[in-house]
This record gives C-alpha cells, sequence and structure tokens, in this order.
C-alpha cells in the first residue's frame, strides 16, 4: 500500500515527523532548561533571606537569581537598629546588613566601573555558597581588603588581576585577597568588600546604614517560618502599624527558586501543547490515508474474504500499514527532533544566560518515547478504517466499482 500510493502516504508521513520532531525537540529543550535550573539551585543557599527597602517595588520584581534587587527609596532606609531587632528571632543564624554601588576601579591604569558590595566579613563566609579559586574569603580582622569576582580577575583589563593585587577605588587603595571561581552569574563581576572600608569607597554610602540585610535561617525547612517572624518583628520595631503602612519587603531565595521552577515547568507544557497539534494534524492525515486506501481496496479485500480472509485478517493488514506509516514519520522525527536540539544552543535559545552554549538533552528514553508515540498515533488513527474494513461483506466488496 505504501508503495502504491508514495506521494499520498509520504505527506502523511512527513505531517508526523513535523509532529514528532517538534514534540522531541521542545521536551529537549525542556528539560534542559529545568536541568539547568536545578543545577543553579543546587548551588544556592535556599536558606537566605534578603530584606529590603521599600515595599510596593520589591513586590513587582519578577523572579530571578542572585541578590534582590529592592525598592530603594530616599526616605526608607534600613540600620543596624533593624538588625538588632532579628537578634531574638528562633531560627536566625546570622544577620547581617550589606551595602552596594558601582564605583571606578582602577589597575595597571586602567579604568572600569563595577559593582562592589560591602559585607559583615565575620559572617559573610557562612551565608553564601561561594568559592574561591585562588587565595581566600574575607576574615574578621580586614579591612581594605577584596574579594573579586573570575569575569573581574581576568577579562576587563588588560593584564589579569592575581592574589596580592593592589587596585584603586575612589582614590584608595585595595588589597585583593582571593578570587572566587566562575559562577556563570552576576557574581562573576562582583567585587567584595569588608562593610567598614565600603562605606569610605562608595559614593553616598552611611555607616550603619544598609542597603539590603541579609538574614540565613538555621533550615531550609524553617525558612517559611523565619520570613513570617522577620516582617512580623520588622513592623513592629519600625513602627508600622499595618500591612498597607510596610515600608520594607522581606523576600526568600526559596520562593523565588520555587517560582522560577514553576515557570520553566509551565512554559515546557505550553511549548509540548502546542508542538502536539502538528501531532494532532499527523493523526488526521494517517485517518484520511487509510479511508482513502480501504475504498481503493475494496475489491481486493472481497477477494481476500472470498478465500478464507478472516475479519482479523483484514484488520491487523490495515493496522499494520497506519503503524508502519507511523513508525516511518517518527524514525525521521527523531532525527529531525535531534537535529532542532543541536541548532537551539547555536541560536541562544537557552533558560541561563550562561548556558548558550550548552548543549541539549536528547536522551534515548525521549528518542524511544518519539518512535513509541508515532507508532502509537498511527494505530489508533488506522483503527476505524481498519475496522470498516475488516466488516466488509464479501459479496458487497466484489461488487464495488
Amino acid at each position: 500500500m505504501l508503495r502504491h500510493s508514495k506521494l499520498r502516504s509520504w505527506l502523511t508521513i512527513i505531517g508526523i515527523i513535523i509532529g514528532v520532531g517538534a514534540v522531541v525537540g521542545i521536551i529537549s529543550l525542556g528539560d534542559t532548561m529545568q536541568a539547568q535550573v536545578q543545577s543553579r539551585l543546587a548551588s544556592m543557599d535556599l536558606s537566605s533571606i534578603t530584606i529590603t527597602p521599600g515595599y510596593s517595588r520589591a513586590q513587582s520584581e519578577g523572579p530571578g537569581f542572585g541578590h534582590f534587587g529592592g525598592g530603594t527609596t530616599t526616605d526608607v532606609q534600613l540600620t543596624k537598629h533593624d538588625i538588632d531587632a532579628l537578634r531574638g528571632i528562633n531560627g536566625i543564624m546570622y544577620a547581617a546588613g550589606e551595602i552596594s554601588g558601582r564605583e571606578g576601579i582602577s589597575y595597571n591604569a586602567e579604568n572600569a566601573t563595577l559593582s562592589i558590595t560591602g559585607v559583615d566579613p565575620q559572617v559573610w563566609k557562612y551565608m553564601n555558597a561561594l568559592e574561591v579559586e585562588s587565595g581566600r574569603l574575607l576574615e574578621p580582622a580586614d579591612n581594605y581588603v577584596a574579594v573579586i569576582g573570575s569575569g573581574v580577575a581576568s577579562g576587563i583589563y588588560k593584564k589579569d588581576i592575581g592574589v596580592n593585587q593592589v587596585i584603586t577605588i575612589n582614590g584608595k587603595s585595595v588589597r585583593v585577597v582571593g578570587i572566587l571561581k566562575e559562577q556563570g552569574g552576576g557574581e562573576d563581576r562582583q567585587i567584595y568588600m569588608p562593610v567598614g572600608a565600603a562605606v569610605n569607597v562608595i559614593t553616598d554610602a552611611k555607616k550603619d546604614v544598609f542597603d539590603s540585610i541579609q538574614v540565613k535561617a538555621q533550615s531550609v525547612d524553617v525558612v517559611d517560618t523565619v520570613s513570617t517572624a522577620v516582617t512580623t518583628k520588622l513592623m513592629i520595631s519600625r513602627h508600622d502599624n499595618n500591612a498597607a503602612g510596610q515600608d520594607f519587603s522581606v523576600n526568600t531565595l526559596k520562593s523565588r527558586a520555587a517560582s522560577v521552577t514553576s515557570m520553566v515547568s509551565s512554559m515546557s507544557l505550553f511549548l509540548g501543547a502546542i508542538a502536539a497539534v502538528s501531532l494532532i494534524v499527523g493523526a488526521v492525515g494517517i485517518a484520511n490515508t487509510m479511508f482513502t486506501s480501504v475504498l481503493e481496496k475494496t475489491k481486493e479485500i472481497g477477494t481476500m474474504k472470498a478465500i478464507g480472509a478472516k475479519n482479523r485478517d483484514i484488520l491487523m493488514i490495515f493496522l499494520f500499514n497506519s503503524a508502519m506509516v507511523g513508525f516511518v514519520g517518527g524514525f525521521f522525527g527523531v532525527i529531525l527532533g535531534a537535529l532542532l536540539s543541536s541548532i537551539f544552543p547555536m541560536i541562544g535559545v537557552t533558560m541561563m544566560r550562561s548556558g548558550g552554549g550548552t548543549s541539549l538533552s536528547l536522551s534515548p528514553s525521549l528518542m524511544v518515547f518519539g518512535l513509541t508515540l508515532a507508532v502509537l498515533i498511527g494505530v489508533i488513527s488506522g483503527v476505524v478504517p481498519a475496522y470498516r474494513a475488516s466488516k466488509l461483506k464479501p459479496v458487497d466488496a466484489l461488487r464495488y466499482e
């Protein structure tokens, strides 16, 4: 039957190829995005909580990674008094203020504007998952020293910055004591300094006034409870009478991570549903081809039944034919899906900014799934035509013109 109707059969097969290729490619993209997200989350401390000044702006921000931006305004500030208010909350391991800004950094007679974050050196290394490539992290006794990201160490200045090299920030000499491992994000272009020294090099920074307060909970399990307690305690200490007057925002990395994971899953499901539409079109094409084949082969069906073929024999012949159409379409569809999977990274289709060159994961199980799906669609599409063919009466079939 496939040889008898080559054009019609291959047009039907092309529909299956496009459908299976789209589904396999989209699922591969979704799997890779989820793997990238999970890999990024595994390197993060989900027990961290960030407090920022300004409630409305912080609430309007979308989910993301890294440091949370806040609704910093001129009339709302976080101070040492707010940190002191958090000391007695159960479930908190550490609480420390941070300041940040962008300043001109000079090194080897070259200038660049980079981000600087002032942190509490006594607890900073316990509140993040950063690792050093060389050197060390900040220590409590440090003052005008810095830990820099890998992107600052190499790639910005003509000469790479090494450990114990000196950079100049707003006229102040700062010695580099550590270089962080590559993170693949904004952390690579960050400079970390003790907050006491950072106040003197960041423009408009004030002592005991912070851009954010970082809190580390004892475990991920108590993050939600601690977050609620922090909100309640700060509203009391800052004399916020009700939620409408709240002038700060409490964000948890755990909730942000859940939002991103949910978003990626929804995106994958949505794209998969769109790709599945082409499979439905392919299924209709198979059904149409099989109905036409039944009409064309009516006399042959009558002859077969007249010489002893049973209904089951006729049914299996047409089902096998439709399954074969699905199998051929599925085979080439999986190849098309593999090609799409290799093309996506080339055009930058990826979830994480750092994964532009990451190859998508096309697992053997996904290939088997695509092939099985195509055969199943072929069989389902051919059931009704095959059943009708098996029920034809020999006399009526032989008389059919």
